[in-house]
């Protein structure tokens, strides 16, 4: 076995560890309300992880981060930039979805600041476990689990931030913000979204030829569409 292959195979081990670890965990109230537990996915070996929230109810279900709506807009936001699902590593930072019910009904809610504290530490043991030399933050609460709670998304999305492990932070919208906007809203924030996807592909760029297109795991980039010329929605 070379060293590329040994490499990936012990990522996996620590990996599949974790989850273990992860579906056992019951240091928050969700844990035992969650049908799932849900880690990342993806390669272990990407320079790029993707970190969202945490999970939803479509989440909850398949045990798998981003496969309701808001993962089909992220999918076609990293194939705008010449990337797949698989090319890259996606979490969140919790691992049980969290939830409030009204009159009956099952609704989503962002994770207080304890359920963030418990799960932290699997969110930094995998970031650890893959290396990455990018993290591209989805929103506003994913954002202030790296750069404090005081962090404003309208004002500071889109500039890169010295993030764990030496790796290169950005932030910019989470598809499901994209998904709720109607009107003229819409293409503004796009039109932001796709600066910061640039700006992420082009710091791939750079990892890939720093660490040689092999050893990246990386595909090309393509030639960069206009902003608007590709579905967002």
């Amino acid at each position: 076995m070379d060293s590329e292959s040994s490499l990936l195979e012990e990522r996996q081990q620590r990996l599949a560890s974790l989850r273990s670890e992860v579906a056992a965990c019951r240091r928050c109230a969700i844990g035992y309300t969650r049908t799932q537990a849900v880690c990342g996915v993806g390669s272990p070996r990407s320079p790029l992880v993707i970190v969202g929230e945490g999970p939803g109810e479509n989440e909850d279900r398949q045990g798998e981060p981003f496969v309701g709506r808001a993962g089909e807009l992220l999918n076609k936001m990293l194939a705008a930039i010449d990337l797949r699902r698989e090319d890259v590593y996606i979490t969140n930072t919790i691992k049980s979805r969290a939830t409030v019910e009204e009159n009956g009904r099952v609704f989503n809610r962002a994770p207080t600041p304890d359920e963030m504290a418990n799960c932290r530490e699997y969110l930094d043991r995998e970031l650890a476990i893959i290396e990455p030399r990018i993290i591209l933050a989805l929103g506003a609460p994913a954002a202030k689990s790296f750069l404090g709670r005081d962090f404003s998304i309208t004002r500071q999305r889109g500039i890169w931030y010295a993030g764990p492990g030496g790796a290169d932070l950005m932030v910019t919208f989470h598809p499901a913000y994209v998904l709720r906007l109607t009107g003229g809203n819409i293409n503004a924030v796009k039109r932001l979204v796709w600066s910061d996807l640039l700006a992420v592909r082009h710091k791939l760029d750079e990892v890939t030829a720093q660490r040689g297109a092999k050893d990246a795991q990386m595909p090309a980039s393509a030639p960069e569409p206009d902003a608007l010329s590709f579905d967002f929605r």
